[in-house]
């Protein structure tokens, strides 16, 4: 396994034994005009710095590695939005493309006309940090001559909850004739105490999105002025993750799978992308964290949070629906996610699913889930939760078929997906994260880019052999195989 320690960019500048603010307050500002010529100088496509800019971007770092990309960014909202827009300008342009294209593709109205509706109902709801941050990534998108606004950044950090909740008067004929958007699926675990190899935490978690979505491919280390240090998977120009997987130096780890079946949505609530970014950065516990997700709660991105506190072991599962709550702890136990709500009230009073029909790949994936926690009960660590996330037995067929029933989900070779699904759709997990107590602590954890199980995707051949999907050329990309890294945040 690789392990990551990011380096810092601009070290060759700064004294070995500095860390990057006290070092950054000695600069004169001759040397940070030189900042500003070399930093635009190492990107051909970017505008002139001013020293202030350029003062902001020295204390950021960008570094590729196995897929992933791992961006550290600091300081006050309009720093960090700056960094983040001004290193990852190219990145978050592309995302936006590929999100107008699916958006007009799945609703068929034009992108200009979701941000408009977007920015109207959810800009007088961000709180002031949050705003300054998506102004300041625009901004620093601008400086990198890939120019956007805050009104479409809105729109882009919302897009689960918009495409996937939110449908206005206008859309209703495509809600109520059409099949509904299908909410992409998550396999997550977390297990403690007498569960575990060392009796601490264990959390596990991949992702599974359409593969014109699977571009989650950022570590972003966020130290902020204030609040709680962050390291957490997301999307390029997100201030939220998303995916969802965190850990924070207040002893909180996290993850989530969304509840399939769910469309409740409550336009005058606060969107969840803020209320997830305020929840991490800001609690000091679960139960903060949970009241914070709670407060102002939209409906939108219903989902199962998996949480644990490494600080007194204890691990918790947040099933948040719009007018329905559920929530169980323990300190010896395990708790999974698969897209299907474990409530009954959540079960019968929003959800549309049904939880007993294991064609559903949620279903099947819960039944496996439990399967392999019971299995390994007592013995699960790090190494045996790659394994878990990199499943493909099948629990309908009884028998291991990677497709869109495993744990690790291969949509695009799955010919019978059940009620709900469609044949071959390109999509599926496409990473995995592990993390237990003693990396959590280091604020650290295991990833690994594409499938949790390795195997690769070919854009090209997979499109040749499946015509029905010609309108994703250029939207889907390749997917080769990667090895797991490690990644530390830098304290």
């Amino acid at each position: 396994m690789f392990t990551l320690r990011p380096r810092v960019t601009t070290a060759p500048l700064f004294p070995a034994s500095s860390s990057l603010l006290s070092a950054s307050r000695g600069f004169l500002p001759g040397c940070l005009l030189l900042l500003a010529l070399w930093w635009t100088c190492g990107n051909a496509t970017a505008a002139a710095l001013t020293d202030q800019q350029a003062k902001w971007v020295s204390h950021a770092h960008r570094e590729s590695r196995h897929g992933w990309i791992y961006l550290r960014i600091q300081g006050s909202a309009e720093e960090r939005g700056f960094q983040h827009g001004y290193l990852m300008g190219e990145e978050i342009a592309e995302e936006i493309r590929v999100r107008r294209a699916l958006w007009k593709q799945g609703s068929s109205q034009e992108w200009s006309w979701l941000v408009e509706k977007a920015a109207a109902m959810f800009a007088p709801k961000i709180d002031p940090e949050n705003r300054m941050e998506l102004e300041a990534i625009a901004a620093g998108m601008t400086a990198s001559l890939n120019p956007t606004t805050l009104d479409e950044l809105i729109a882009y950090n919302a897009y689960f909850e918009l495409e996937w909740y939110w449908w206005p008067k206008e859309l209703k004929k495509i809600k109520d004739t059409a099949v509904p958007p299908k909410k992409e699926g998550c396999s997550s675990f977390i297990a403690t105490g007498s569960m575990t190899k060392g009796g601490g935490i264990v959390l596990g978690h991949n992702t599974w999105f359409g593969f014109a979505m699977a571009s989650a491919n950022v570590v972003l280390d966020v130290r902020p002025e204030g609040g709680h240090h962050i390291l957490m998977q997301t999307y390029p120009g997100w201030i939220h993750s998303g995916t969802d997987f965190f850990i924070t130096d207040a002893g909180l780890i996290g993850s989530e799978t969304t509840m399939d079946g769910m469309s409740g949505f409550d336009e005058k609530g606060v969107p969840e992308f803020c209320r997830f970014r305020r929840a991490t950065q800001d609690a000091n516990s679960i139960d903060e964290w949970c009241a914070i997700m709670k407060a102002g709660n939209n409906g939108g991105y219903a989902s199962a949070w998996l949480l644990g506190d490494i600080n007194s072991g204890e691990i918790a599962r947040l099933e948040l629906g719009l007018t329905q709550v559920a929530f169980e702890r323990t300190k010896d136990g395990y708790y999974v996610g698969s897209n299907i709500a474990e409530d009954l009230k959540i079960l019968r009073l929003e959800a549309e699913d049904k939880d007993q029909d294991i064609r559903a790949n949620s279903v099947a994936r819960r039944v496996r889930w439990k399967q392999l926690i019971r299995k390994n009960a007592g013995r699960i660590d790090l190494a045996t939760g790659e394994r878990m996330l990199s499943d493909h037995f099948d629990a309908f067929h009884g028998k291991t078929r990677p497709g869109s029933r495993s744990l690790c989900g291969h949509g695009d070779v799955e010919s019978d997906p059940g009620p709900a699904g469609t044949p071959f759709q390109p999509g599926g997990c496409f990473d995995a994260k592990v993390v237990d107590t003693a990396l959590a602590r280091k604020m650290s954890f295991n990833a690994r880019w594409g499938r949790a199980c390795g195997t690769p995707f070919d854009a090209k051949r997979f499109l040749a052999n499946h015509p029905q999907f010609d309108w994703l050329h250029g939207l889907i990309k390749d997917r080769p195989r990667q090895p797991w890294t490690r990644f530390e945040a830098v304290k």
